[in-house]
């Protein structure tokens, strides 16, 4: 990025909020950043476009780490994210190398100005504001940027080189670290995807005695036997049916989330093989998301497979694609992996697959009439695919800013951030309500909703289970690290009023009638837009309610359009999807290196009088 392109000097604001970890306790200001470049990202941990933010900036961390401070603003999204514990597991749990300040009532966010999760912004050595950026795949804008300034306050004198604030926290011991998935062996024991070791785990039917990992227990992406294939962060894990595991060679295929991969384990010896995935993530709109040069699925870039099944109506196993809010199919006989369902937009919206909005899903399960159910964890929702028809419908959920704890009639029930489904003998639906510390349950022909459980440490993953004693939910608890039996005794469960939830973030004042949406992108330097495979640019908005906007809604190449606001709704929020690509600008690089970038808004929104006539968003390159 070159000194045309970054904005104005402005004096950063002082870092405030309830509280910081991994500082050792130490409270760190501005000034103790004095000397360094400093990168504050604005996250939230239910995330997904957060999470990956994370990852993109773990080597750069690495590699600039004597003149590069990372501070973490967690600005919460949900209710339970605002809670302090529920925080400081999440920065263990995502391995979170930098400070974090805890930001509950948002005002670094607001000082800051950040209207979307993920936004990055880049202080100087002096203490300036020199870039703000919203959105995921920007790692070699800011390396750039980062380097320029090295090179440009090194010279000056005013960076200062040596250790930034982080203070590690004291490792964890345990047989499980944030488990997030388990399934079912054949003979009775159980298969853990143990998140936080970034291995498998197997069991004893008694969910504690361990047998065996499978995996290095390091970050990795590697193939081989149980000691030395690794994994990064797996998730959901799928049995193959018995008639194709002697063909296919593996007998479980493994969502591993952070490796964008699928991957297969034969469980005889604990041998690993990728079946799907290039190791890289697969970005909207980008031109490379196939690697030509490799065939089949393992040549396609996935985005975070989050959960799979097994659909007997598609002959294929589903995948819950989390970073790209798509539904993918992967068949392993025909050697295929391909999206399935939705349009790759964030939001809730039924009807054909191929139109339908997701939100990040991330449990899937199959019930005896072949209806997929899901966990679309961003809108606290439970919807279901018919795969004949091809169509999704929504059972409980709202939206993505409509939350809570309240049973009842599905219309008016409310779930917190679900992330794992089960389907229960009786043909109802089991849901891991991740953020509520609860199991709920839902009876498709009643469209009733009861909790079965409370009191759990962000249950994830839930699995059936026949014993001696009836039927019981096995409860995947990862943030406490364990395995939990919930007996079904009567599987009707209670019924709970918590009460229903809107995300509040700061509003934004505007005029009623027109007013001129504006997102800024400047390519990064050295780069240009990248119009070789069409336009370059693309703008999508909408709004809730929808009565909000008269005029200005759909789809669009101009990142500007004129919005006209309706004077009679008076508030609401204004959803803002922009892409912009850009590549090498240098005529002599045969094969330039090319970047989408890509930001989802929800702005909420006020009509006043005398409002602003302008709204600007920034994705800078």
């Amino acid at each position: 990025m070159t000194a045309t392109a970054r904005l104005p000097r402005v004096r950063a604001s002082e870092l405030v909020g309830r509280g910081w970890l991994n500082t050792g306790g130490r409270t760190v200001t501005l000034a103790d950043l004095r000397g360094k470049i400093t990168i504050l990202d604005f996250w939230t941990f239910c995330c997904i476009n957060c999470l990956h933010v994370l990852d993109e900036l773990r080597e750069l961390e690495e590699q600039y780490r004597d003149v590069l401070v990372i501070v973490g603003v967690h600005s919460p999204k949900f209710v339970h994210e605002a809670d302090p514990v529920a925080l400081a597991a999440a920065v263990e749990r995502y391995e979170v190398h930098h400070p974090v300040l805890d930001d509950p009532d948002l005002v670094t966010w607001s000082a800051y100005t950040a209207r979307a999760w993920p936004t990055l912004v880049v202080i100087d050595p002096e203490g300036y504001v020199v870039a703000q950026m919203a959105g995921e795949g920007h790692r070699h804008n800011v390396e750039v940027l980062v380097r320029d300034l090295v090179a440009e306050h090194e010279a000056k004198g005013t960076l200062h080189r040596g250790s930034g604030p982080y203070v590690a926290p004291e490792p964890r011991a345990g047989t499980l670290q944030f488990p997030a998935k388990a399934v079912a062996l054949p003979e009775g024991r159980l298969l853990v995807a143990d998140a936080g070791h970034h291995g498998l785990v197997e069991l004893e039917a008694d969910g504690e005695t361990l047998v065996r990992r499978i995996g290095s227990g390091e970050r990795g992406f590697t193939d081989g036997g149980p000691q030395d294939a690794s994994f990064a962060e797996p998730n959901g894990l799928c049995l193959v049916p018995d008639e194709l595991r002697a063909q296919l060679g593996y007998d479980v295929v493994v969502a591993d989330t952070v490796n964008h991969a699928l991957r297969g384990v034969r469980l005889s010896d604990g041998v690993v093989t990728t079946l799907a995935g290039t190791g890289e993530q697969y970005m909207v709109g980008a031109a490379d998301n196939t690697d030509a040069d490799v065939a089949g699925p393992r040549g396609q870039k996935l985005s975070s497979p989050w959960d799979v099944v097994w659909s007997d109506a598609l002959g294929s196993f589903v995948v819950a694609m989390a970073g790209n809010h798509t539904l993918w199919t992967f068949d392993a006989v025909q050697g295929s992996v391909r999206p399935f369902g939705g349009t790759e937009n964030e939001g809730l919206l039924d009807g054909p697959l191929a139109d339908a909005w997701f939100a990040q899903p991330s449990g899937l399960a199959v019930d005896a009439d072949q209806r997929i159910w899901l966990a679309d964890s961003e809108t606290s929702a439970l919807r279901w695919v018919d795969p004949v028809a091809l169509t999704v419908h929504t059972a409980v959920g709202e939206g993505l800013f409509d939350f809570g704890h309240r049973d009842g009639p599905a219309d008016q029930a409310r779930m917190q951030h679900p992330l794992g489904v089960a389907v229960l003998p009786d043909g109802s639906v089991a849901v891991a309500d991740t953020y509520n510390g609860a199991v709920r349950r839902y009876v498709p022909d009643t469209r009733e909703v009861t909790t079965l459980a409370t009191g759990l440490a962000e249950p994830s993953g839930l699995v059936t289970l026949s014993t001696d004693d009836g039927l019981a939910l096995l409860v995947v608890e990862s943030a406490a690290h364990r395995l939990t039996r919930v007996p079904l005794a009567d599987g009707v469960g209670r019924t709970i009023d918590g009460g229903a939830h809107r995300t509040q973030r700061p509003v934004t004042e505007l005029a009623a009638g027109d007013v001129a949406l504006d997102v800024v992108f400047t390519p990064a330097a050295g780069q240009k837009y990248d119009d070789r495979y069409g336009p370059s640019t693309r703008l999508q908005v909408s709004s809730t309610p929808p009565e909000l906007l008269l005029d200005g809604a759909g789809d669009g190449v101009p990142l500007h359009r004129t919005l006209r606001l309706n004077p009679d709704v008076g508030q609401g929020v204004l959803h803002v999807t922009a892409h912009a690509a850009s590549c090498d600008a240098d005529p002599a690089i045969e094969y330039p290196a090319c970047h989408l970038n890509a930001q989802d808004w929800g702005v909420p929104v006020r009509l006043v009088a005398d409002g602003p006539a302008e709204l600007a968003l920034p994705l800078h390159g």
